[in-house]
């Protein structure tokens, strides 16, 4: 029940801060849709897994290309991250560019 919770907070907070204009770079309206989806898949996936934080990991997707962005607490959880999203249907290419931080007590 909680995976499906925070799945269903992934999918809200990814529409609500997506807007409805097509940025620069998108063709039409669809595709701006599609990469939509395919973000919001990408970031259930990572909200699903015990190794992967949705929280800290950001999930852009242009034309099929997914970019991620954010801090790991370690390189497998930055690997993992990349072979979910790339497992995606629809994922065509995956710019990992996720920081490996060790997590600190502070």
């Amino acid at each position: 029940m909680k995976k499906i919770l925070i799945a269903s907070m992934v999918t809200l907070a990814a529409l609500a801060t997506g807007g409805c204009a097509v940025s620069s770079g998108q063709s039409t309206v669809g595709q701006y849709v599609d990469d939509a989806t395919i973000a919001t898949r990408v970031k259930a996936r990572f909200a699903e897994d015990t190794q992967v934080s949705a929280m800290r990991i950001q999930v852009e997707a242009l034309k099929g290309t997914v970019q991620l962005a954010g801090f790991a607490t370690s390189q497998a959880e930055k690997d993992r991250a990349g072979q979910l999203a790339r497992a995606t249907p629809d994922v065509k290419e995956v710019r990992n560019n996720i920081i490996v931080r060790p997590a600190t007590n502070n």
